[in-house]
């Protein structure tokens, strides 16, 4: 993208840069990131809210993530930094811009971090009730602070079998789902595809339902942005980005609509089972254990989700630090090229939140996480707007970029109108337009408080 060095006084931070992230690792995280604890337990949400066209809804979503995967794709290739869509807003639309989307983005993955420390313990706490929910989540989140610490390498491998282990579950998932459909199972009927039509149809609540879905689901693919955060540390980043990109779009696609299809066809959309999808598919099918089964593989997403996350929420407030729109001390590496204040000061406020969140249950974490609920479409947006600067300036100038978003600008453009519908569609509902003016709200208080920080 455009190269204003003097605009831009983090590029020789990116030299600086330990690129010890290997390309595998690259793309597993990115595939791993989209596929969290929102896809096995929550996905049942969407079903219930749309019935089978719930399909119609991650099918817009999917094209969305992909778009903004490409948009921050070819940036990132270009201008691979720890700060990434914070650095290009800055370059593109001022420093103010990319100062506010910094800081939203921390301010998200903190909170997120606490829930996902809390969800995590509570969700083992099930299957052992003598365990201790709040030792549990203090130990999770220790646990990856350490990881964090030891040195990028480190946090790539965890993320590296996460991902594995989370693919290698919904493979398996969608291959059951197969054999049940087409009768290959002993003792177990095929229902069929009657699902898709019955109990009021494909489309039982009509368009309604669809963007009530849509709401749901778009939420679930927050963390993708994540890639481009990781590219300042991968090997080569101008192919690692571009093959991570273009591996991790379709197979989300895929592993979504897959498992999806499978769960409209085999559990009727009425049906309370939906609660956690999976494990009713997999209870159809007769799998011993299912519930079990799926309960340990959304804890690996959380745990997954977790350490990606104060990885990436590190990797801003440092970049924050190094702009000088975060206290300095948070720009600084170690030795080994871990910034070890700026990991510190993200997993802080998890602790406090998740130690509040104990001590109150179902009271804290769910005011935190409505008020920076939207953040991730917002940071779209700007990075969506950012491609759009940098593209046409780069174009302008005659510049190479090493990897090139296909469809500009109706990609581009399309993708700002998806965004664009989503927000009327939170700001009409009555429970979702709390949300989402807690994050304009948010918003517009960010540039202040950065501005303060900033100058410490």
């Amino acid at each position: 993208m455009s190269v204003d060095r003097s605009a831009a006084p983090v590029a020789p931070v990116a030299a600086r840069n330990a690129h010890t992230l290997k390309p595998r690792q690259l793309i597993m995280m990115g595939l791993g990131s989209a596929i969290g604890a929102g896809l096995f337990l929550g996905s049942g949400v969407g079903v219930q809210l749309a019935g089978p066209a719930v399909l119609l809804s991650y099918l817009v979503a999917g094209a969305l993530v992909i778009i903004v995967m490409h948009a921050l794709g070819e940036m990132a290739a270009a201008r691979p930094n720890r700060g990434a869509f914070s650095v290009y807003a800055a370059d593109a639309l001022g420093p103010t811009a990319g100062a506010t989307v910094g800081w939203l983005w921390w301010v998200q993955l903190v909170i997120v971090i606490a829930a996902e420390a809390v969800g995590a313990a509570g969700l083992l706490a099930t299957l052992w009730p003598s365990l201790s929910v709040p030792a549990l989540a203090l130990l999770f989140m220790a646990a990856f602070t350490v990881v964090n610490l030891l040195g990028v390498r480190n946090f790539g491998e965890f993320e590296f079998w996460f991902a594995i282990i989370k693919v290698a579950a919904i493979v398996a998932f969608i291959l059951v789902g197969v054999a049940l459909l087409l009768g290959w199972l002993p003792d177990v009927a095929s229902p069929g595809l009657s699902n898709f039509t019955a109990h009021g149809g494909f489309a039982p609540a009509g368009l309604a339902g669809i963007g009530a879905a849509l709401l749901v689901v778009v939420f679930a693919f927050g963390g993708t942005e994540i890639v481009a955060v990781a590219a300042a540390e991968t090997e080569d980043p101008e192919r690692s980005v571009a093959r991570a990109i273009r591996t991790v779009a379709w197979r989300i696609v895929v592993f979504y609509l897959g498992s999806l299809s499978v769960i409209v066809a085999v559990v009727p959309w009425t049906s309370p089972a939906l609660k956690s999808p999976f494990a009713a598919v997999l209870q159809a099918a007769n799998i011993p254990g299912a519930a079990a089964a799926i309960t340990l593989v959304a804890v690996v997403a959380l745990l997954s989700a977790l350490n990606a996350n104060l990885y990436g929420a590190s990797r801003m407030i440092q970049s924050l630090g190094q702009r000088g729109e975060a206290p300095a001390v948070f720009g600084r590496n170690d030795a080994r090229l871990v910034p070890v204040t700026a990991v510190l000061a993200s997993v802080l406020f998890g602790f406090v939140a998740a130690g509040l969140e104990l001590l109150f249950p179902e009271r804290v974490l769910p005011t935190l996480l409505n008020i920076v609920g939207s953040t991730c479409l917002l940071v779209w947006t700007i990075a969506l707007l950012s491609q759009w600067v940098l593209r046409r300036r780069a174009d302008r100038a005659g510049i190479r970029l090493p990897f090139r978003m296909s469809g500009f600008p109706v990609l581009t453009m399309l993708a700002l109108a998806i965004v664009a519908l989503i927000f009327v569609l939170l700001l009409a509902g009555p429970q979702t337009r709390v949300q989402f003016l807690s994050m304009v709200a948010l918003t517009l208080v960010t540039p202040t408080a950065g501005a303060v920080a900033g100058r410490r």
